[in-house]
């Protein structure tokens, strides 16, 4: 339970006057593109066009002091079923020339912080999508992140139709802010104080433990005033000037623990129009969505889905028509028990990509849907003459497919 870590950033005479304004100023906005421009001319180099391939979904997680964010970092990722940790911007910046900067009594500066963090993106394991916290903090980083994103876009127009497309999906960006009024943040600081105090006292008395960061904001009311009026100034504002561009959520987090997290759950509910590339959610629009859409390997599922429309979209097609017009009506006559069993003889589904693509289609939507094949041998022809009797095999799929009937949910 280590106090959570902060880079502040310094406020140029242009900072401030966008505070005033409520817009950033011409300078900052030239040297966001020059900035972003020159980071951006090195990754190429560095890695090649076809190599940039950002998360597909990227959430910028900010928090008051005390709000916590350390705390509910873990049940965001669970929430979005990923597994990748946290990308916390202060703990990057731990790079000799960032050491070297800070250590002389400094302040990182954007374009450090910006080719940093975007070769921490192009990691493998955050391909699915990660956890941003400390990004963006000031107007620069504001205007080089919708820079990165319109880049993303591009990547994928450009190579959407190629072997590589399955890597540059549909771009997702969430902003994230758990929200605390002053008076709470001051008194969650020094109550952290206090328990790290407390620690530390009884590790170093005993020798057994490691160490809690210690904050001279934990331990004085004024300093940690101080601190949440910065995060107000300059986090605060630089995250609300991207709540008309990006997926905005607010927090309150006030509550308790369990409070908090519903808070996160109802803010995160799922919505396929945000996850899916826009030409496969028009594919499966006339498919109705259920009501609790279990995230179970929702990530996996969404890529194979997307594979689906970029390289077979035809058959994808002709799978999504024949759920709307042969298995929904069935399954809509079972809506109370939320139970339907389909057999079926369709020889479009002797192809197992059909199959498979029906079953994700159906788990995408929010049914479990389970396919049990059966092969039955049917008398052909009889030879009066010497009794033979010749079959024919005849393939039936027999289909369950399961949700959440009204009787569940009205708790019968």
């Amino acid at each position: 339970m280590s106090p959570e870590s902060e880079t502040i950033l310094p406020q140029s005479p242009d900072l401030a006057a966008e505070q005033r304004t409520g817009q950033p100023s011409d300078l900052e906005i030239k040297d966001a593109a020059l900035i972003f421009k020159d980071v951006w001319r090195d990754l190429e180099n560095e890695y090649g066009r076809s190599n940039l391939r950002f998360p597909k979904e990227i959430i910028l997680l900010g928090g008051a002091p005390g709000a916590g964010k350390g705390t509910n970092t873990g049940f965001i990722l669970k929430a979005r079923g990923l597994t990748c940790p946290p990308i916390v911007v202060s703990a990057l910046l731990d790079t000799p020339e960032a050491r070297r900067i800070k250590d002389a009594g400094m302040m990182v500066g954007d374009r450090e912080v910006l080719g940093i963090l975007l070769r921490e993106l192009l990691k493998p394991e955050y391909a699915d999508g990660c956890i941003l916290d400390g990004f963006p903090r000031t107007e620069v980083q504001v205007d080089a992140l919708k820079q990165l994103v319109s880049k993303m876009h591009a990547l994928r127009a450009e190579f959407h139709h190629t072997p590589l497309g399955i890597h540059f999906r549909q771009p997702t960006v969430h902003i994230m802010v758990l929200f605390v009024e002053e008076r709470v943040s001051v008194e969650r600081q020094l109550k952290r104080g206090k328990l790290t105090k407390a620690h530390n006292d009884e590790v170093r008395r005993t020798g057994t433990g490691e160490l809690w960061e210690e904050r001279a904001t934990d331990y004085d009311r004024e300093l940690a005033r101080r601190r949440y009026r910065v995060f107000k100034e300059q986090t605060w504002d630089a995250l609300q000037s991207l709540k008309s561009i990006f997926h905005y959520h607010f927090i309150n987090a006030q509550g308790t623990i369990e409070e908090v997290e519903e808070n996160i759950v109802q803010e995160l509910s799922y919505q396929s129009s945000l996850e899916l590339d826009p030409a496969t959610h028009d594919t499966l629009r006339s498919i109705p969505v259920a009501s609790d859409l279990s995230i179970h390997a929702r990530q996996e599922m969404v890529k194979r889905l997307d594979s689906y429309q970029l390289e077979h979209g035809e058959l994808l097609s002709r799978v999504v028509g024949f759920i709307d017009r042969k298995i929904m009506p069935i399954v809509r006559r079972h809506a109370i028990s939320g139970v339907s069993h389909i057999n079926t003889e369709d020889s479009l589904l002797h192809d197992p990509l059909a199959l498979a693509m029906l079953i994700d289609v159906f788990s995408e939507r929010g049914y479990y849907a389970v396919v049990d094949q059966h092969r039955i041998e049917v008398p052909k022809k009889f030879d009066l003459k010497t009794g033979e009797i010749t079959n024919r095999t005849k393939k039936v799929f027999r289909l369950s497919i399961r949700f959440a009937g009204s009787q569940i949910r009205r708790g019968g």
